[in-house]
């Protein structure tokens, strides 16, 4: 038979450019093996660097049809993995042992459905392949263990009377105040106690190996943002938004408030973008549209995107059962995992931290 010609192969694999990143798998680093046999059959092995099981089907199935048409080639196999890094901290702080990202969601306002967005992207991560674990910062308002189902009363258990082990939940690991309190018991707290227990929370914690920790942040620009941005490794930012104009003025100061302490802000989510009623499917903007998009651009940052209002998505989460695990194949849960891959595509482009990971540490009062 034929020679196959190895420049026409390359060709081939580079006919298919990312989605999310806009370039083809040379340009990405993305091709660890390419071998063609006696009988013409290519090999092809790619090694995406963003959680993105979700199109790995797609890739498969174009770089295929593409390595096929080559002359020669009488049949192509790829094999398609991810492999997640560790991104450069504020000021260049080391990342913490078991953690290779930390992903701060915040909104300026309560009310924009925060919460709600940090449990879906933390199960669209895990659903694209990442490993993923949640913590719930929000000190006075605990919420993110009823979203997830775990049930009220539940206790995380513990290592050597000095770290908790992490509650699993869907697939992801999660520790929250409320796992050590009852739901009523009233955190009267003075701003520097709540951020110590954040700190002590995310320090005492044996997290398992996490490629992403999703930090659910308490509304405002307070004691608890200020101690991550100054004593916590954060890799990045989500700011959570509604289109309102009240809700826009304070994603701003949300967005000004990580860029004074070196944190980049990854994008912006947009939620409740559109309400859509449950009876007959009429869409309507009912808190205005286009800020999440204006103030993107106002702050050349991303659009990662945009959620509707809609019952089930409230439904779901108060139920335990959040979108992306409850109707995985939804437009919503759609939207939660694109917005999960833009998120985790965009931070695979910034700097490494190559340095050896700070060990977590025992923090008490003693």
């Amino acid at each position: 038979m034929a020679e196959i010609s190895r420049a026409a192969l390359e060709a081939a694999v580079r006919e298919y450019r990312d989605p999310y990143l806009d370039k083809d798998l040379y340009e990405l680093d993305a091709v660890k093996g390419l071998d063609v046999d006696a009988q013409g059959r290519v090999s092809l092995s790619v090694q995406l660097p963003y959680a993105s099981a979700g199109i790995a089907g797609a890739l498969r199935q174009i770089v295929s049809n593409s390595l096929e048409n080559v002359d020669g080639v009488t049949g192509a196999e790829l094999a398609v993995s991810q492999k997640i890094h560790a991104h450069k901290a504020q000021r260049d702080l080391e990342s913490m042992g078991g953690v290779k990202n930390i992903i701060a969601v915040a909104s300026g306002k309560g009310g924009v459905g925060k919460s709600t967005t940090a449990v879906n992207l933390a199960l669209a991560l895990s659903a694209e392949g990442a490993r993923v674990g949640i913590l719930d910062a929000d000190i006075y308002g605990p919420s993110v263990g009823m979203m997830l189902g775990i049930p009220e009363g539940q206790r995380p258990k513990t290592e050597g009377n000095k770290y908790f082990l992490p509650v699993e939940a869907h697939g992801i690991q999660a520790m929250s105040m409320a796992f050590l309190v009852t739901d009523k018991t009233p955190m009267v707290w003075r701003g520097p106690m709540v951020s110590g227990a954040v700190q002590q929370l995310l320090t005492q914690t044996l997290w398992n190996d996490l490629d992403y920790l999703v930090v659910d942040m308490p509304p405002g620009t307070g004691d608890i943002q200020l101690t991550l941005a100054q004593k916590v490794p954060v890799t990045g930012a989500v700011i959570v938004t509604t289109p309102q104009d009240i809700a826009l003025l304070d994603c701003k100061k949300g967005i000004e408030m990580f860029r004074k302490v070196d944190i980049p802000v990854l994008g912006v989510v947009e939620n409740m973008s559109i309400h859509i009623c449950s009876n007959c499917g009429h869409q309507e903007p009912l808190f205005g549209e286009g800020g999440g998009e204006r103030v993107a651009e106002d702050y050349q940052t991303e659009l990662l995107g945009q959620l509707p209002l809609h019952l089930t998505i409230r439904e779901q989460t108060d139920g335990g059962r959040p979108t992306v695990v409850a109707e995985p194949d939804s437009e919503v849960a759609r939207r939660y995992r694109d917005i999960a891959r833009r998120l985790s595509a965009g931070l695979s482009t910034r700097a490494r931290n190559d340095s050896a990971p700070i060990p977590s540490i025992s923090i008490s009062d003693d």
